[in-house]
């Protein structure tokens, strides 16, 4: 068997996304499992190289990985040496927000394959350019969208595929959890303090509608018009020095979108909200023939013909046990990290011409919807949101 090895620069891994998903759960689980397997006759290996400021952090990586991985993971302080190296097909980066397009820009000069995470921009037009950038470099590109294949959301489109909602009417999404505001006794924050700083491209909306963006679109339609208002709950923090700091981004967001085939979706996200639902997210979708409750891995659904109905009366306790009257989705295949599954996706897209339509440009759907999000909260209107 032939094995085609795909050298990958990872940039900005040392951060709490970057290590988990990227690096221990994607690159270092695909090479655990001995790569991708494309035939008989052909396998795909990554072949990494960590790079980033801190070598102190990069060398703890590579200590604490090397062996799961079954080869030593080098690094790199020197990234312009790293993208001079033919070696390397593919510039991946993990890095802050603002950083993001003074690296593209490099790798792209330097013809690599770019895929990095999402926002890639806190603008559409920087988005945009960064997209034009990849296309007239003539580097394949893409951008991770890695809801699209979390368990509960593929159960959910087996269900749409099989018809079983009718006519889908409306979705409500529930998300976030209590973020500690890192001032009580043994309760350190447990999100990066940038997070909570708009100079630093951080805020709810940047962050979550460009998750929303490219769930809808995928699972619902198109979004044609947005109306929402954020709000900054919680005016000051600890950061990881246990220095006290200004919020200046928005911590939370209240949005309704409007569909081109008429469904309202709405989403409320908040980093100031106690869990009582099934999971951090959820996604309550409404048809006429069925309705579902999705969850990151799991989901229930009532069809119409085993909807209760209840009668109102609040003078005595309700009979009616609502959740019993949910049957779950049974597991009928295994189900791999959202995460690894689009990065084998992107690994047989850069060495086999496989096709990968997560491109920045798709990824700059959901920059502009972050950013007509705020609009609409400034202006307190609706706000359309055009094709890109």
């Amino acid at each position: 068997m032939a094995i085609k090895r795909i050298g990958i620069i990872l940039n900005g891994v040392t951060g709490r996304m970057g290590t988990n998903q990227h690096l221990h759960r994607s690159i270092v689980a695909i090479m655990k499992q001995g790569g991708v397997k494309i035939s008989d006759d052909l396998t795909l290996m990554p072949d990494p190289i960590l790079t980033g400021r801190s070598a102190s952090k990069l060398q703890a990586l590579s200590d604490r990985f090397s062996a799961e991985a079954g080869a030593k993971l080098p690094i790199s302080t020197d990234l312009d040496a790293c993208l001079a190296d033919p070696k390397y097909e593919i510039f991946f980066d993990a890095s802050g927000t603002l950083q993001r397009a003074g690296f593209i820009e490099k790798a792209v000069k330097a013809k690599k394959a770019i895929y990095c995470e999402k926002p890639t921009a806190v603008t559409t037009s920087e988005a945009i350019r960064l997209a034009g950038v990849c296309e007239q470099g003539g580097v394949k590109n893409g951008v991770v969208q890695d809801k699209l294949w979390l368990p509960g959301l593929r159960k959910f489109q087996m269900l749409k595929d099989q018809g079983f909602f009718g006519r889908i009417l409306s979705v409500r999404g529930e998300f976030g959890y209590w973020v500690f505001e890192g001032t009580g006794f043994d309760l350190p924050a447990q999100r990066p303090s940038w997070n909570y700083r708009a100079e630093d491209g951080g805020g709810m909306i940047i962050d979550m509608h460009c998750h929303w963006r490219y769930v809808i679109d995928n699972l619902f339609g198109n979004v044609k018009a947005v109306s929402c208002l954020a709000a900054t709950h919680i005016d000051e923090r600890v950061d990881e020095s246990g220095k006290r700091y200004k919020c200046t981004a928005d911590d939370s967001a209240y949005a309704t979108f409007m569909l081109d085939n008429g469904i309202v979706c709405h989403f409320n996200s908040s980093w100031n909200v106690r869990v009582r639902r099934d999971d951090l997210l959820t996604l309550q979708v409404d048809g006429t023939k069925g309705s579902a409750v999705v969850g990151l891995r799991k989901c229930w659904i009532q069809h119409a013909g085993s909807t209760p109905k209840p009668v109102w009366n609040p003078d005595i306790d309700q009979p009616i046990n609502f959740n019993a009257g949910w049957q779950e989705v049974p597991d009928n295949l295994p189900y791999d990290n959202a995460f690894k599954i689009q990065w084998e996706m992107f690994l047989k897209h850069v060495a086999l011409d496989a096709p990968f339509r997560w491109t920045l440009r798709e990824g700059a759907k959901g920059v502009q919807l972050a950013e007509l999000s705020l609009q609409s909260h400034r202006e307190r209107r609706w706000v359309d949101v055009p094709a890109l």
